[in-house]
């Protein structure tokens, strides 16, 4: 997350206006998880990639490690829509019967977990093209001027604050547990780990209360102000973003596979 952040305030693109970094990543998003056909997601895929790595310049190992992160979930979820259990064994794709049980995959599930599992790939990739080129203050200060209710974006602000807070405690924690042998073992590591959430549970709570009283001292009365950059709105970017969207909804519409 740190790394994140980072990026998002250091790489090519910080000078391009927020709202046109946004209205691209969000239509991108719109019309990959819309999409009836594999083509699209695939496209959206690499156009998302290749802005990422060579317009951004974020390295490509740190866009491959992001990508492997929801990877875990979204292979776990494909499979219970691919694999079905039946005691019927005909209709089965590819099947295996044990114990009167029959295994197997049915063609049209096998294609509904394809297209869920390019789809899910190409929307998390808008997500971090928006992450990685976009700070967070310029994206609360874009959902401010769409009017979006202050409760929403003083707790997402929040949030992301706390998480910084949580993982700076969480690292603190367990690097003294590191310097005192805490994982030599397993059944160590076992009773380290639980002593570390443990003791992050009441560091956070004194965390969040001290930055409530910095907060108060300053002057805080429920809205957080944060200071935001003039950036120059460029048509031609918005000229690029609607010739890069109108393909991608015409292969939406003129392909079923």
């Amino acid at each position: 997350m740190i790394n994140i952040d980072s990026y998002a305030y250091s790489n090519n693109l910080k000078k391009i206006h927020p709202a046109e970094k946004s209205v691209f990543a969000v239509c991108t998003m719109a019309v990959c998880l819309t999409s009836p056909t594999v083509i699209t997601p695939l496209i959206i895929l690499t156009l998302m990639a290749g802005g990422i790595i060579s317009k951004a310049g974020i390295p490509v190992r740190v866009f491959l490690k992001l990508m492997l992160i929801p990877l875990s979930f979204l292979l776990l979820s494909v499979l219970t829509i691919a694999f079905s259990i039946s005691t019927n064994p005909s209709g089965f794709w590819i099947s295996q019967t044990m114990y009167g049980f029959t295994i197997g995959i049915y063609y049209p599930d096998l294609i509904t977990a394809i297209h869920l599992f390019l789809r899910s790939l190409g929307a998390v990739s808008c997500l971090y093209f928006l992450a990685l080129t976009t700070p967070m203050t310029e994206i609360i200060s874009i959902l401010h001027k769409l009017k979006v209710p202050a409760i929403i974006t003083e707790l997402m602000m929040l949030v992301y604050r706390f998480i910084f807070v949580l993982m700076e405690t969480a690292i603190t924690i367990h690097r003294a547990q590191l310097s005192r042998s805490g994982y030599v073992s397993l059944k160590v590591s076992y009773r380290s780990l639980s002593r570390l959430f443990s003791a992050l549970l009441g560091k956070v709570f004194v965390k969040s209360q001290e930055l409530y009283n910095a907060m108060s001292a300053r002057c805080y009365t429920g809205e957080i102000k944060v200071l935001t950059k003039k950036y120059p709105i460029s048509l031609r970017n918005y000229i690029l973003i609607a010739g890069l969207e109108l393909p991608l909804i015409l292969i939406n519409l003129f392909n079923r596979v």
